[in-house]
């Protein structure tokens, strides 16, 4: 079974074999997708560093079913799918992140997920779409001026994945100097998710803050 062949090589954290089974099998693409509701969320995350890696390694010789996958991943992030896909919004940051060149179109889609989300489903996906603004980075800069003041809110937001995703995206597209007039970032040791290297860990606000301002992190 295809996706059972994918997530043992996300089990290995092998993206470049992901990468070869989706050269040879484009659905594989589609497994990939429907692993990012693995039960485990390590793999979750896999998967969506795994769909960027693939698509990159395909993007030269078949575009449109990147744009495919693309599209697919924005109709998953609404109810009229039958299936939200909750981190459709990182899966599709991480695709533009590796080919920025080919697929830059989707960056305002992405960045603007922040305004145009009804508040009740925000619940679940502010943080990841604070993720993935901070994962387009300076590429997604020319379309987050009208949205910085909504990240800047989430900095006091009682989530502390949100706070934590905020202080990430906001030194990522160039903000330092928001953060650095609120000190108290640096103190804030509350806990969130932090997916780096193909592993799942933890990492406390405080250490993101000090990442973004180039401070040591003790």
């Amino acid at each position: 079974m295809l996706k059972r062949q994918v997530r043992a090589l996300l089990v290995e954290a092998n993206f470049a074999g992901v990468a070869e089974v989706v050269r040879e099998r484009r659905r594989a693409l589609g497994s990939l997708v429907a692993l990012t509701f693995d039960r485990d969320p390590e793999i979750g995350w896999r998967a969506v560093e795994a769909m960027g890696v693939a698509s990159a390694a395909i993007a030269d010789e078949d575009p449109d079913a990147v744009r495919e996958l693309l599209r697919r991943l924005v109709w998953l992030l609404s109810e009229e799918s039958g299936g939200v896909c909750w981190r459709a919004p990182e899966a599709m940051a991480e695709i533009v992140h590796r080919r920025p060149d080919l697929f830059a179109d989707f960056v305002p889609i992405v960045v603007h997920l922040l305004q145009e989300t009804a508040e009740e489903d925000l619940v679940h996906f502010r943080a990841g779409i604070l993720w993935a603004i901070g994962r387009l980075g300076a590429v997604a800069v020319p379309h987050v001026e009208a949205l910085v003041r909504a990240i800047v809110v989430a900095l006091e937001h009682p989530d502390p994945q949100v706070r934590g995703m905020a202080v990430w995206a906001l030194g990522q597209i160039g903000c330092r100097d928001v953060l650095a007039e609120r000190p108290k970032l640096v103190d804030d040791h509350a806990r969130v998710e932090w997916y780096e290297g193909g592993a799942l860990t933890e990492r406390t606000v405080a250490v993101i803050a000090r990442r973004a301002l180039g401070a040591p992190v003790t």
